[in-house]
């Protein structure tokens, strides 16, 4: 067990190190783009904040939270969401003293006792943005819009933006009584977990993966029809918004996310086969919820590194190439290797990605092993070189040679 990782992690190197650091790139990228400010929250917080913040009747609470006692009996919580930690700091440090939207954006380890999968582990790691202050569905547009760049630089094209409305706590009352009416019918059909959350929160069983319940709430009430003026006209806003933009969408229905702290739009970014890339919508109480003081509207989105990961092999996009390195300085000899790594430094310092040997190999050796690496040069460096200060430079794509000074070396390659 000692040189087994636990079940539903993984070990970050080689190819899937080089493309996960690719994706944030061009995340932080982007965010700059977008004047996000990053922030960093712990790796747990008190359990507390994501059962009142995430919400009691989720399966994230319910189920899937990595929770212990510390050794001050404090309930702590390894952190299953970004956003919760996110509007934790955003209150504690008084961050909405400052002029509003606040824009963050975070790159975070999520924890979630779960059965792994496709995209999902146990640790697994999120990119998200959380949009707080205002109550505008321009900031819906804004995150929409983010993603569509960042989808398309990402390379994945088959990929389309699903929308729905889930209401506010006003129009949520009128629809849960609709859909406690009709759920009714059934309950003796529903699973147990369905059963108690028609107690707590029925829009939660909409959202059941046991396909006898999804059966049955194929054909139950819709909280789009159950809106009230205020959340129609937002939706509404935010479709001509879209329409406006030339973004593409569809109205599902189905999408109530599986947060309780969503309010008014839930969006997901979703596959040709119904597998969902990434999601998030507005949640206007959820400041309130942590701190009842506070009463500030906010949106954002979440999206797994795994999950892009997953969904570039499958459309077989190749994100990253990686290529060896420039030069291979050749050691002949331990009296090349204060000349020969001084010169290996000089390259560095000047941005051109050099290797060498530290392993005494043979001069064939290295040649095979500079061929291992993909370097696009090699020069070797003994005695002879050193006294003489002349060097061949071999191309190795055709074997060609080209002899210079090697004090020339730095410049000419500088220049390749």
């Amino acid at each position: 067990m000692i040189t087994q990782r636990p079940k539903g992690t993984q070990d970050w190197f080689g190819h899937n190190m080089a493309l996960r650091t690719e994706i944030e790139k061009i995340g932080r990228g982007l965010a700059a783009e977008y004047n996000m400010k990053e922030i960093i929250t712990p790796v747990f917080e008190h359990t507390v904040l994501f059962a009142r913040g995430v919400g009691e009747t989720t399966d994230v609470v319910q189920k899937e939270m990595y929770t212990f006692t510390d050794k001050g009996d404090r309930s702590i919580t390894l952190k299953p969401e970004g956003t919760a930690g996110a509007i934790r700091a955003y209150l504690e440090n008084s961050m909405y003293a400052e002029p509003a939207p606040a824009k963050l954006f975070y790159v975070t380890p999520a924890f979630r006792y779960e059965q792994p999968q496709s995209g999902r582990l146990r640790q697994h790691h999120q990119f998200g943005i959380e949009m707080i202050g205002s109550e505008s569905p321009l900031c819906e547009i804004e995150l929409i819009t983010f993603l569509n760049t960042f989808i398309s630089r990402l390379g994945l094209k088959k990929v389309r933006l699903h929308i729905n409305s889930i209401g506010c706590p006003t129009c949520r009352k009128t629809y849960n009584d609709a859909l406690l009416a009709y759920l009714s019918k059934y309950e003796n059909d529903l699973c147990g977990t369905c059963r108690e959350r028609m107690k707590k929160n029925p829009l939660r069983v909409i959202d059941c993966k046991v396909p006898s319940c999804k059966e049955i709430v194929k054909d139950a009430p819709r909280t789009v029809d159950y809106l009230c003026d205020e959340c129609r006209e937002h939706f509404d806003e935010l479709k001509s918004l879209l329409d406006a933009m030339g973004i593409p969408y569809e109205i599902d229905t189905g999408i109530v996310r599986g947060l309780d702290y969503y309010t008014k739009t839930v969006f997901e970014f979703v596959s040709e086969d119904g597998f969902t890339l990434c999601g998030g919508g507005r949640y206007d109480g959820l400041v309130h919820e942590i701190d009842e003081k506070q009463n500030i509207p906010s949106v954002g989105f979440g999206c797994g590194i795994e999950r892009i990961i997953y969904f570039l092999e499958k459309e077989g996009v190749e994100l990253v190439n990686e290529s060896g390195p420039k030069l291979y300085v050749g050691l002949l000899g331990k009296e090349a290797r204060a000349d020969g790594f001084k010169l290996v430094r000089d390259l560095r310092d000047k941005g051109i990605v050099t290797e060498t040997d530290y392993m005494d190999r043979s001069a064939k050796a290295q040649m095979k092993y500079a061929n291992k690496l993909g370097a696009e040069y090699v020069v070797m460096l003994g005695s002879n070189e050193i006294a003489s200060g002349i060097v061949k430079l071999k191309c190795m794509a055709d074997g060609s040679e080209e002899e210079l000074k090697l004090q020339d070396l730095v410049d000419v390659m500088s220049g390749k």
